[in-house]
């Protein structure tokens, strides 16, 4: 099987491809991701997702052969909290992801219990809306450390020869506070930074991303960045690959600038 790219992709807000006007807003996210597969080329064996909301003291894995529904969003209407994307799981899949990332060092857990959040179930509906390409999750670890996350990718990268996607998940600006016109500028100046720094290859852009604290608007941009380190695990699983920006939107949530990357 050929080496399958890794992916960042900005996963759009709460449940948004059944809400009829965010998906309209959305539009064009949902192109670049009903187009991954056709991208991809053929069916992964499974999905490693490494969504932005979930979060753990070691680097979690999800096993479960049939991963529930985790609706971690509020204010949204009644229909999306019964929402049932039935992907099956991964857990021989999720139990190698584990090994790799024990032989790694890092700190490692198995999860039987965890469900899809919506950074998961959200996207990968779009991806693939017949929930037939098995699905699986790794948490981020607290503290959002770059070089454990970078060290997490590198962990992962002989899976890409395996037939497994792996995806983060998150956003390239993610300011809940700060949606609408005033995000105009500093996400426009974050986008413009990080496509400078994806541009980059090896040690350049791993460096770039390392430092992104420097970035123009950075800690407006992520006053936490649960949204920008699942980047850091794509960029490591693919450390010498070429990046290329897949998606690139400059006014969604009433004035935001977001972007996706294929790496590889």
């Amino acid at each position: 099987m050929a080496r399958l790219p890794t992916y960042f992709i900005s996963h759009g807000g709460g449940p948004w491809p059944w809400i009829p006007n965010m998906r309209q807003m959305l539009a064009s996210l949902e192109v670049s991701l009903a187009r991954m597969p056709a991208e991809i080329g053929t069916v992964p064996k499974a999905i490693c997702m490494i969504s932005g909301h979930w979060e753990a003291d070691s680097f979690a894995v999800m096993t479960s052969p049939a991963p529930g529904m985790l609706y971690d969003y509020g204010g949204f209407p009644p229909e999306t909290y019964k929402i049932v994307y039935p992907a099956p799981g991964a857990p021989q899949i999720a139990q190698r992801t584990a090994d790799l990332i024990a032989a790694a060092g890092l700190p490692v857990s198995l999860d039987p219990k965890r469900g899809f959040d919506h950074g998961t179930f959200a996207p990968a509906y779009v991806m693939y809306p017949k929930a037939d390409v098995p699905i699986y999750q790794v948490s981020l670890q607290h503290g959002y450390d770059p070089a454990a996350h970078f060290a997490l990718g590198r962990a992962l990268a002989p899976l890409r020869d395996e037939g497994v996607l792996i995806v983060g998940s998150g956003l390239s600006y993610h300011n809940l506070r700060l949606f609408g016109p005033g995000a105009k500028v500093p996400s426009a100046a974050f986008d413009a930074w990080l496509d400078d720094a994806m541009a980059k290859t090896g040690k350049a852009r791993t460096q770039a991303l390392m430092n992104w604290e420097s970035a123009p608007y950075a800690r407006t941009c992520h006053a936490q960045e649960d949204h920008l380190v699942p980047l850091f695990a794509a960029l490591g699983a693919a450390e010498d690959d070429v990046a290329v920006r897949v998606y690139h939107d400059a006014n969604v949530f009433g004035g935001v600038t977001a972007s996706s990357y294929k790496i590889g």
